[in-house]
């Protein structure tokens, strides 16, 4: 067994594991922004903290074992794989948003949030196209 399929492996686990959260804690999100009582407020907020605390790690294995399949691939493969390109800037799109994320919680955390459940409910669909677009990108491999 190579390195290269086990770094690939993990990669697309921790990756489902990332997406996992990432799909959920929008959803809590606009939950949160619909409710008026402090109590279910308050377990809200516990909810998004240990969430995306709890994704983070999957988020940082994800880049690393992405890095070394790239690495493992060499960096003749990487010249030339232009659609690799474009998924990772994608990806770099999705740390953007899960970065993001930390200051949407620390909104909520200071009850500071100014966002509809509507903004949140748009907001939870982005991933989704992102993912659909890396994962067309990295199965089809198209030649651009």
């Amino acid at each position: 067994m190579s390195a290269l399929l086990i770094y690939k492996a993990l990669h697309i686990f921790f990756m489902i594991a990332w997406f996992a959260g990432i799909f959920y804690l929008p959803r809590l999100f606009v939950y949160h922004a619909m409710t008026e009582e402090k109590s279910c407020s308050a377990m809200l907020k516990i909810m998004e903290r240990r969430l995306l605390y709890f994704v983070t790690p999957f988020a940082l294995f994800t880049l690393l074992f992405g890095v070394l399949t790239i690495y493992e691939y060499g960096r003749e493969w990487f010249r030339h794989s232009m659609w690799l390109h474009y998924k990772l800037v994608l990806v770099i799109a999705l740390y953007v948003y899960h970065g993001y994320c930390f200051k949407l919680l620390n909104d909520f955390k200071h009850d500071r949030n100014q966002k509809s459940h509507r903004f949140y409910r748009y907001f939870n669909e982005f991933p989704v196209l992102l993912l659909l677009a890396i994962v067309l990108l990295a199965i089809l491999k198209p030649n651009l």
